[in-house]
C-alpha cells in the first residue's frame, strides 16, 4: 500500500491507526534505476575493488592505532594484542553480516538504514539512522578536533613554529562557561577542506583518501618492522597482569577500533562491480586492520613497558624512548594521515545516509540532490560538514565521547538480524501451532529474547553479579537461537552467502548487546532519548512524506 492509499483513509482513522499503519511499511527494492528517478539523478560508478578495501581501511585505522593502544595496554598488558584479535573476531560476524547484505541490495544507498526498512519496516529504519547519524556527528567533530592538534604538534617539528600556535587554532581550545564552549579555529578549516574535495567528485575524493590509506599503512608497517628491532621480549611477561577479565574489557573498548567496514557497504551505489567488490572489500578491509592492530600492540609492548606507555601518543613517546625520532616523526604523519582518512569516510558515509532518507521521503528533498556534472550529493555534503563544523568549533565533544557507540552497537545488532529475517522472506511464513501468532512474529520475539540475553549477561558481568544469573542469560539466549533455527525456514539469498544461518547471526546480536552493556549509563540515556525524540520526528513529518514504493506485507 503506497502513500497516497495510507493519507486518503487517514480521516476515518485515529491518529495512532495511521502512525501504526505507516510505521510498519517496508520498503521493495526493486530496479536500482527506478529508485533514483526524479531525485535529481544518481550517483556514478566509480569505484573498484581496490577503492573500497582502501575506503574500509581508510575508516578503521586512525585514532585506534595511534591513541587507544597506549591507554588498553596500561589495564590488559601486552594482552592488548589479544584484546584487538578478540575485537577483529568478534567483528569479522558483523562483517559476514555487512557481506551477504551489501551483496543482496548491491545497488542503493543507504547501508544499515536500507537493510532495516527492507528487512522490518519504515520506523526502526528511521530510528536506526538517527541513532547512528548521532555517533558519525559526534565522531566526526571529535576526530577533526584530534585532527587539528595532530596537525599543529606536526608543523611544531620545525623549530621556528614551535610554541607559536595559540590553543584556539589546534589544540585544545579556549574555554567558555566553565567549557561548555570551547572555541577552536583549525578543526572547522580541516572540516571546509575535507568537504570541498567530497563535493568535487568521488573519484577526485577516492584519491584522496586512497593516497593517505596507502601512507598509513605503509607508516604502520614501518613501524612494526622497525619496532620488532627493538623488541625486548621479558617486556611481554606478565603478558596479562591484571588477569583475562582486563583482556575482555579492553576487547570491548578497542571493538571500535574496528567500525568502519560499513562505509564499503554505503559505497554500493558508486561500486563498479557492488555484488562481488563490496563483500570482498568489507572482509578484506577488516582482516587488513586486525593485522595491523595486533602487529603494533606487540611491537609497541614488547618495546616499551607496559606500564609505562603513555596514553595520547603512545607510539611516538616509544619510539622516542628508544631513541627513533625519525620513526617518531612519521608516526606523526601517519597520525594525521590516519585521522583524514578516517574522517573523510566518516564524512561521505553520513551524505550517503541523507540521500538514502531523502529519496525515501523520511528527509526534505533537497537531501537527495545529485550534481549533474560532478555526480556527488552536495548538498547533503555540505550540510554534515557544516553540522560537524559548528560542533567542532564550538564544543569540546570529546566530553561527549562516552555516549558514543550507542548507535553502531545497535545497528550492527539491527543488521545481523536483517541477515535473518530476509532469509525468511524468501520462503512462505507458516502458522504456528494454535495459530496465535505467525511463524515471522513468533521468531521476531526470539530474537528479542536473544537480544536481552546478551544485554542481562553484559549488566552481570560490568557489575560482577551473580554467576547464576549469567548462566540464566545465556540459557536464554541459547533457547531464543535453537527457536530461531528449528522453528522457521531458511533460503539461500542471492550473491553472498554468511555461513551459518542463523548462528552467525546470533552470535553477532548477542556480543554486540553485550558490549553495549558496558558502555557508560549516560549512553543508554542517550539510547532512550534520542529514540524517543526520533519516533516524535517521524510521526510529523516522516509517516506523511514516506514513500517507500512497493512495499511488502506487515512485518507482523
Amino acid at each position: 500500500m503506497g502513500l497516497n492509499g495510507c493519507s486518503s483513509s487517514s480521516g476515518g482513522r485515529s491518529f495512532f491507526g495511521g502512525f501504526w499503519s505507516a510505521a510498519l511499511r517496508r520498503k521493495a527494492i526493486g530496479n536500482p534505476t527506478e529508485s533514483v528517478a526524479g531525485h535529481g539523478g544518481g550517483l556514478v560508478r566509480r569505484l573498484g575493488l581496490f577503492e573500497l578495501i582502501l575506503i574500509g581501511i581508510g575508516a578503521s585505522i586512525g585514532a585506534g592505532i595511534f591513541v587507544v593502544t597506549g591507554t588498553v595496554a596500561r589495564d590488559a598488558g601486552p594482552g592488548v594484542a589479544i584484546s584487538f584479535a578478540l575485537a577483529g573476531a568478534a567483528c569479522v560476524l558483523n562483517a559476514l553480516c555487512y557481506a551477504e547484505l551489501s551483496s543482496r541490495f548491491p545497488a542503493v544507498v543507504g547501508g544499515a538504514y536500507l537493510y532495516t526498512y527492507a528487512a522490518f519496516n519504515e520506523l526502526m529504519a528511521f530510528l536506526v539512522f538517527i541513532q547512528l547519524m548521532l555517533d558519525y556527528h559526534i565522531g566526526a567533530a571529535s576526530i577533526a578536533r584530534s585532527l587539528a592538534s595532530y596537525f599543529v604538534s606536526l608543523l611544531e617539528l620545525l623549530p621556528f613554529l614551535r610554541g607559536h600556535f595559540p590553543s584556539w587554532i589546534g589544540h585544545g581550545g579556549i574555554e567558555f562557561f566553565g567549557g561548555v564552549v570551547s572555541i577552536n579555529i583549525l578543526a572547522p578549516i580541516l572540516l571546509i577542506l575535507l568537504t570541498l574535495i567530497l563535493c568535487y567528485g568521488v573519484k577526485e575524493s577516492s584519491a584522496v583518501n586512497s593516497f593517505m590509506t596507502a601512507t598509513k599503512v605503509v607508516i604502520v608497517i614501518v613501524i612494526i618492522f622497525a619496532g620488532a628491532f627493538e623488541v625486548d621480549v621479558s617486556n611481554w611477561s606478565p603478558f596479562a597482569p591484571n588477569g583475562f577479565k582486563a583482556v575482555i574489557t579492553g576487547a570491548t573498548v578497542v571493538f571500535f577500533s574496528y567500525v568502519g567496514f560499513d562505509a564499503v557497504a554505503n559505497s554500493a551505489e558508486e561500486s563498479k562491480r557492488p555484488q562481488r567488490d563490496l563483500p570482498i572489500g568489507i572482509l578484506a578491509s577488516l582482516f587488513v586492520c586486525a593485522v595491523l592492530y595486533i602487529g603494533v600492540c606487540l611491537v609497541i609492548t614488547g618495546m616499551v613497558p607496559y606500564k609505562f606507555l603513555g596514553e595520547d601518543a603512545p607510539l611516538a613517546e616509544a619510539f622516542t624512548a628508544k631513541g627513533l625520532k625519525v620513526v617518531s616523526v612519521l608516526i606523526s604523519i601517519g597520525a594525521v594521515a590516519g585521522l583524514a582518512t578516517t574522517l573523510l569516510v566518516g564524512l561521505y558515509v553520513q551524505s550517503r545516509l541523507y540521500l538514502g532518507l531523502s529519496r525515501d521521503g523520511l528527509l526534505p528533498s533537497v537531501f537527495s540532490k545529485v550534481h549533474p556534472l560532478r555526480h556527488t550529493p552536495i548538498h547533503s555534503q555540505v550540510w554534515v560538514g557544516l553540522v560537524a563544523g559548528i560542533m567542532a568549533g564550538l564544543f569540546n565533544v570529546h566530553q561527549l565521547s562516552h555516549i558514543l557507540s550507542v548507535g553502531t552497537l545497535t545497528g550492527y545488532s539491527v543488521v545481523s538480524a536483517c541477515v535473518i529475517t530476509l532469509r525468511w522472506k524468501d520462503k512462505v511464513s507458516s502458522q504456528v501451532s494454535g495459530k496465535c501468532i505467525s511463524a515471522r512474529c513468533e521468531g521476531i520475539i526470539c530474537l528479542v529474547l536473544i537480544a536481552f540475553g546478551g544485554f542481562l549477561a553484559g549488566l552481570c558481568y560490568r557489575f560482577s553479579g551473580s554467576f547464576i544469573i549469567i548462566i540464566f542469560a545465556v540459557a536464554m539466549a541459547i533457547f531464543g537461537a535453537v527457536a530461531v533455527q528449528f522453528r522457521q525456514g531458511y533460503a539461500d539469498p542471492p550473491g553472498f552467502s554468511c555461513p551459518g544461518v542463523p548462528i552467525v547471526p546470533v552470535l553477532s546480536i548477542f556480543i554486540n548487546i553485550f558490549l553495549f552493556a558496558q558502555l557508560h549509563e549516560e549512553a543508554w540515556y542517550r539510547f532512550v532519548i534520542v529514540s524517543l525524540i526520533s519516533v516524535g520526528i517521524y510521526a510529523l513529518y516522516g509517516q506523511y512524506h514516506a514513500n517507500p514504493g512497493d512495499n511488502g506485507s506487515n512485518p507482523m
